[in-house]
């Protein structure tokens, strides 16, 4: 079923693969249809609207198979509109190796919610601080990046009696909402700090090295079935945290990450794995041989990725075996 606002393209086959149903129908007429139909197998694509439809088709009897998108498009014949794209579904969701994306209930896409309107002010604040540190730069007042240098100097700038009265009131009216919007990060991040007081995984996942209480949280969040990974290097991958590969011939080629799949958890992961290396760099960390070789031999950013990538298999060891975490983890390469 290729899916949209109104317009619902359908492509059915039977066991032998044979097509016997193409239809397309308008969203109230497909509610109706599938509704009179004996309880079949439906596959659609991860986008818009996708878990919902999938918990409605769910309450019907139906079972629905979520494909993402990447992996339908090379199914598509030629050209691209809806009939095709429902073909390329059926044929895809019938392959032996095809991955599905698992079905989230409304309290974890809430719960989701919450995660992106974080990342959404966290965007706004830094646009903000952006700009108030350019708009003082036009009067040669600067200071350094950051909210914590930022809020106090734009309070100082606002009452610098050599600033025109306008640039005063809108630097005043810049702060304040810079204030308001800390205001509501700081609101969500104790939601959050609720949900991992409350959340067994998530205090597990806290335990591991790099991984705080947001980490921790936005990765029992967004992975509510890690056993949907054949291996811990299939979530890294997902995750985006492995090279890409141009292997051919025998010969291995791999290059930088492929920085696929959810940027926020890769970011949370790479920024925690930075914060460990500058620990042990400072002394003010465990004594781990492979990765105090690897900051010596390699640059710092390449070293925090790889240990990202391990702190990633380490998170979807312990979601999927209900383990706690232990230091051999982390201190063994393997």
């Amino acid at each position: 079923m290729d899916t949209s606002k109104s317009v619902f393209q359908l492509h059915g086959v039977n066991e032998a693969e044979v097509p016997i149903l193409l239809r397309k129908l308008r969203r109230a007429q497909m509610i109706s249809f599938l509704e009179d139909i004996h309880p079949t197998t439906i596959g659609i694509e991860a986008g818009g609207a996708a878990h919902y439809w999938a918990r409605t088709f769910a309450t019907m009897g139906h079972e629905v198979r979520i494909m993402a998108p990447q992996f339908v498009k090379p199914y598509v014949k030629r050209g691209k509109n809806d009939a095709a794209d429902a073909e390329a579904l059926c044929e895809a969701m019938n392959r032996p190796t095809m991955r599905f994306v698992s079905t989230k209930t409304a309290a974890q896409q809430a719960a989701l919610m919450l995660v992106s309107i974080r990342d959404r002010l966290i965007r706004s604040r830094t646009q903000l601080t952006n700009s108030i540190r350019g708009y003082a730069a036009e009067f040669g007042l600067i200071t350094g990046c950051g909210v914590g240098k930022v809020a106090p100097f734009v309070e100082r700038v606002a009452e610098d009696a050599s600033l025109p009265e306008l640039a005063r009131s809108l630097f005043r009216e810049l702060g304040d909402e810079l204030t308001q919007i800390e205001a509501r990060i700081g609101k969500i991040d104790a939601e959050l700090k609720a949900r991992h007081r409350q959340d067994e995984l998530s205090q597990r996942l806290a335990q591991i090295p790099g991984v705080g209480t947001i980490g921790a949280t936005m990765l029992a969040l967004k992975t509510p079935d890690p056993q949907g990974f054949r291996s811990a290097r299939h979530f890294a991958a997902w995750i985006g945290l492995t090279p890409r590969d141009h292997s051919t011939g025998g010969k291995n080629r791999l290059g930088a990450i492929t920085k696929a799949g959810d940027e926020t958890l890769r970011s949370i992961l790479v920024v925690g794995a930075t914060a460990v290396i500058s620990q042990i760099r400072r002394g003010k960390k465990r004594h781990w041989p492979w990765l105090e070789r690897l900051i010596e031999r390699k640059p710092p950013k390449l070293v925090a990725i790889a240990l990202a990538n391990k702190l990633a298999r380490i998170a979807w060891k312990l979601m999927a075996s209900g383990q706690g975490y232990h230091p051999g983890h982390i201190m063994n390469p393997a």
